[in-house]
């Protein structure tokens, strides 16, 4: 199987299975740095992420703002060059320095004060944007001349912990002035230091509106401090329901931050380029597979191969070599290239990447023993079908264990009516009745939704996704969050038991 042009056997296929259920689902945090970037695809779009002049970075849930932070604020600096040389063959960075250096500022590990700390010590958002303005002095306290470190030793000095500590000596200190000094060396060297800003929606554990209150401050700094400095720059990776909700001051500063915003959008096209990126360097046999279906790569030594595919239609080939042209036996049940996208989507019509990651993954597993397919075929259109379903449940699992604790008290409260659609009436109804009870996924933990009233609760789903308005007053739920929520469709067939069998 070294090459394209010999035919593929039952066990050759096997084998590719095999690999396809290893794509890298969910690891950006946890896996080795090659391995990471080869399976880290660089979206041209994404581009303006990296202009000095762009400090907020906004992507809704599962849009790659992790990645592309770990690609720029960890210490290896091949891996930053890699991606910005690929991504400014689209369109070159303005005037970027070779010498910038990234530092992220969060998160910071103990560098950092915890939950209880901020409680305690963030009661408004001024203080908020204070705690920000030690944070950054502390970050950058390297960079700054032995006299000033000693001038700023109260604020330096105190463990993050000590919060309380830091805010009265910041009342007497005057941290602008170092790093004003600081802007007008790195002007002289001319540098640049980049400040990363990454995962807000952890500040403040599951106080929602103390994370608000962080957020909230933080951007006021940036907004108050952003012209000031040119060559200190903040890089602010924020949930795209954060910045709507809670990031807006309503300033002029604020405004023009806004404006000049990058949006960390997927096309369909930059989704399956990025699928075909992980397989192709998964191994040498899955890359013959694609090229086997007309995909042609560039390589680069650091990315690996990346598919030159600039159009959706350049990867349905390697989509139907995959499952078949139909999602049946003829086109009444679908084709395959546009059903994997279609049900994947959210009530705001976007995809994850990393949803589409894991629906092949677990499709392959389920086929991965199965000799009834024909080579090329490596998975069933009956597993793509069952994969979403596990989809569905992953997705709905990993945002009750990290972004949305409340989203267990969604699908628990969902149980009393599982049968979409309902009126808009009829869910308020429904999450009214046990509102003050809490919604988080462990008995004694009391975890509200992030808004104070029901309705404004289901406008809330309706923005991140989860759910969707349709006409008529209707709220419906797409595929990604269905089988999760443990709901099903109105005239819908009833679920019965998994099976990996096929005749």
């Amino acid at each position: 199987m070294s090459g394209t042009s010999r035919r593929l056997n039952k066990q050759d296929c096997i084998d590719l299975r095999r690999q396809l259920t290893d794509l890298g689902y969910g690891q950006a945090e946890s896996e080795g740095e090659e391995s990471f970037a080869y399976r880290l695809h660089p979206v041209s779009e994404h581009l303006r992420a990296l202009d000095p002049r762009v400090v907020l970075v906004v992507g809704p849930r599962g849009s790659g703002k992790s990645a592309l932070f770990k690609a720029f604020f960890s210490k290896n600096r091949d891996l930053a060059a890699g991606v910005s040389r690929w991504m400014s063959k689209a369109r070159p960075l303005q005037n970027e320095s070779d010498a910038s250096e990234w530092r992220a500022a969060y998160p910071a590990g103990t560098g950092f004060p915890d939950t209880q700390a901020l409680a305690h010590g963030v009661l408004s958002d001024e203080d908020a944007k204070n705690v920000w303005h030690i944070m950054l002095v502390r970050c950058l306290a390297d960079r700054l001349d032995e006299r000033q470190r000693d001038a700023l030793r109260p604020i330096l000095q105190p463990p993050a912990v000590d919060l309380a500590e830091l805010l009265v000596a910041y009342d007497t200190a005057s941290p602008t002035g170092a790093l004003d000094d600081l802007e007008r060396r790195l002007q002289q060297e001319d540098s640049r230091i980049y400040v990363g800003y990454d995962e807000l929606d952890t500040l403040g554990g599951f106080d929602w509106t103390l994370m608000a209150r962080m957020v909230r401050g933080l951007v006021a700094f940036w907004s108050d401090y952003s012209r000031r400095w040119r060559r200190i720059r903040a890089k602010i990776f924020l949930r795209s329901d954060l910045f709507r909700r809670h990031a807006g001051m309503g300033t002029a500063d604020f405004a023009k931050l806004a404006a000049n915003r990058a949006e960390l959008e997927w096309s369909d096209a930059a989704l399956f380029a990025m699928l075909v990126k992980r397989m192709a360097n998964t191994s040498e046999q899955l890359a013959a597979y694609c090229r086997s279906a007309r995909i042609r790569f560039e390589k680069d030594h650091v990315l690996g191969l990346i598919p030159e595919i600039e159009e959706p239609r350049e990867a349905h080939p390697l989509l139907e070599r995959l499952s078949g042209e139909f999602m049946g036996a003829g086109k009444k049940k679908g084709f395959v290239r546009n059903w994997v996208l279609a049900h994947l989507r959210d009530g705001n019509n976007r995809v994850s990447p990393r949803a589409l990651v894991r629906l092949i993954e677990q499709a392959a597993g389920k086929d991965a023993v199965n000799r009834t397919l024909r080579p090329p075929r490596l998975i069933h259109p009956t597993a793509l079908r069952q994969a979403l379903d596990d989809v569905s449940d992953s997705h709905v699992t990993q945002g009750i264990s990290s972004e949305w604790p409340w989203l267990e008290g969604v699908k628990e409260r969902l149980t009393l009516d599982r049968l979409v659609p309902w009126t808009r009436k009829e869910i308020v109804d429904l999450f009214d009745a046990d509102w003050m009870k809490t919604w988080g996924p462990r008995e004694g933990l009391d975890v509200r939704p992030p808004v104070e009233q029901p309705a404004d609760f289901v406008d809330y789903l309706i923005d991140l996704g989860v759910f969707r308005q349709r006409s008529g007053d209707q709220i419906d739920v797409p595929d990604l969050y269905l089988s999760g929520l443990n709901l099903r469709r109105k005239g819908g067939v009833r679920r019965g038991p998994r099976s990996v069998k096929r005749a």
